[in-house]
């Protein structure tokens, strides 16, 4: 008697197999190179640069690797180089931008994530004029506001100091931030929510224990955004604060565009690198959490 559980096979199944050098892979292998090369090529010129003296600098050749590795423009960067009537490198500079980075994160992202939570969860009367609002003021050049900011810290007596910049950070991130939470928190569960109502939760109950530990990934992303714009900001540090109180890149523009004594190229490209620093390293220890928070709802109307 025949097995009739046998099955005959009249030819391959599955997907139809690519070709390993098909004009689709050899268009996108070749442009992410070129994109890659693109952006890669002046951070490697900045780092072999940043390696080298000045002898070796003065022959020309700034692709070649350093003959003889020396991390005295590392040094002088960070401890000696001029940056106006003081030589004390990007060290001061430094810890300015820390105590206005760490701050302005934290207040910005809490004040967003409560705001774009209420707006998103517990609707109140003109909550959608308000929301228009504030987002609106996202979209109003910063060079508009200059001169009026500087007006209101000047009479609260806090032009020239860290805090304002603070507050004037904090202000600015706001916008954008609530967005970034509303958007996220509309597209978590509702159901959630309403459980949570149903069994007496309140206004801050649902946020602390059910929100925040559900949403590391916008908050991840609100990080990100809020420490690579305030770290990397220039504008507003040289506007808002004094030479006492200059954060990291108003140091490295007083150092790379001093005009006494030689050009130390080097010295210029080791302060970039190490200004830098901080946003990279951030990113790339949290980067996949930025591209989760990104897809499960950072951008979502």
């Amino acid at each position: 008697m025949a097995d009739t559980t046998s099955q005959t096979f009249t030819g391959p199944h599955g997907p139809k197999p690519t070709k390993a050098f098909s004009r689709r892979n050899i268009f996108l292998y070749g442009t992410l190179l070129v994109v890659t090369l693109y952006y890669a090529l002046p951070l490697y010129i900045m780092i072999v640069t940043s390696l080298k003296g000045m002898p070796e600098i003065r022959l020309g050749n700034i692709f070649a690797p350093p003959l003889e590795v020396t991390f005295e423009p590392w040094v002088k960067a960070w401890s000696e180089a001029c940056t106006g009537l003081t030589c004390d490198g990007l060290s001061t500079g430094f810890w300015n931008s820390v105590r206005i980075t760490i701050p302005s994160v934290i207040l910005s992202i809490i004040i967003a994530s409560v705001n774009g939570y209420a707006l998103a969860n517990w609707k109140f009367k003109g909550a959608n004029v308000f929301f228009t609002i504030l987002i609106f003021g996202a979209f109003i050049p910063y060079q508009v506001m200059l001169y009026p900011i500087v007006i209101m810290l000047r009479e609260i007596g806090l032009y020239g100091s860290l805090t304002g910049l603070v507050i004037v950070h904090t202000v600015f991130g706001m916008p954008i931030l609530t967005l970034l939470f509303r958007n996220y928190f509309s597209s978590l569960p509702e159901e959630l929510f309403k459980a949570a109502r149903v069994d007496g939760a309140g206004f801050w109950g649902i946020y602390f224990r059910i929100m925040v530990p559900m949403s590391l990934p916008i908050f991840t992303v609100a990080m990100i955004l809020q420490v690579t714009g305030i770290w990397n900001d220039f504008l507003f540090g040289v506007v808002y604060t004094g030479p006492d109180s200059y954060p990291m890149t108003v140091s490295l523009n007083n150092i790379v565009n001093s005009t006494q004594g030689v050009k130390e190229y080097n010295v210029n490209m080791a302060a970039t690198i190490i200004t830098g620093l901080v946003p990279l390293t951030i990113y790339f220890v949290s980067g996949k959490l930025f591209v989760r928070g990104i897809a499960a709802g950072a951008v979502k109307g």
